[in-house]
């Protein structure tokens, strides 16, 4: 759909898909929600030059027993769990759960380390951007949605530096408006269209949203 861009790292992407937001910038009721781990870089950039707050929200991709990079669904905040019944139907209902329960110590651990001591995720009746540093089949991005849907936003904006053209049209239907700087038909990976994918750590999440919460 949109021309095929190649990003040098993730802050990279996240400065490009800023100017995109432009409309946003310095509106009180702007929140940037990225997720974590490789979505806050990016999100980090859009919040800084839109000059709005960043926050964070946790999902968990879960991973087909033995193939982990096989996302049979994925679960979020507030009891969000979105499953993909063609692939859960391959796998016994206890593996099912075994997997869920570990992504789920998961994410409470990580909500521990990147929130510390700030309130929780507050987006009733605000515009919320939600970011990660791309998209696949969509499983992590579609539940963070929902999740966020259950707390009331005024509007939700889905941003990703990419997204193959198949499930940007599925997100169109979930998010009010979604916004990507590649939208590629031939698609193997997020990290095909980044020169540095490297791995994002809990310590540089915290940083980050250590400088844009400076006073949490």
């Amino acid at each position: 759909m949109y021309p095929p861009l190649k990003f040098r790292d993730r802050m990279h992407a996240g400065e490009l898909l800023a100017s995109r937001l432009l409309a946003y910038a310095g509106r009180a009721e702007v929140t940037v929600v990225g997720l974590p781990r490789g979505g806050i870089p990016v999100a980090f950039q859009i919040a800084r030059q839109l000059e709005v707050p960043l926050e964070v929200l946790i999902v968990r991709k879960l991973g087909f027993p033995g193939h982990r990079e096989l996302a049979f669904g994925a679960i979020a905040s507030n009891d969000v769990r979105i499953l993909n019944p063609a692939i859960v139907q391959c796998i016994p209902p206890a593996r099912v759960e075994e997997v869920i329960a570990a992504e789920t110590r998961e994410m409470e651990r990580q909500e521990a380390i990147y929130r510390g001591q700030r309130p929780g995720l507050e987006v009733t009746g605000k515009v919320v951007i939600l970011v990660d540093d791309g998209v696949a089949t969509g499983a992590s991005i579609k539940a963070a949605a929902e999740a966020l849907r259950r707390s009331h936003p005024g509007k939700i904006v889905i941003a990703v530096p990419v997204i193959p053209t198949s499930t940007f049209s599925e997100l169109e239907s979930i998010a009010d408006e979604v916004i990507a700087l590649c939208v590629p038909d031939a698609f193997s990976s997020v990290g095909q269209w980044y020169d540095d994918f490297s791995q994002t750590t809990d310590e540089e999440v915290v940083r980050l949203l250590t400088i844009s919460n400076p006073s949490s």
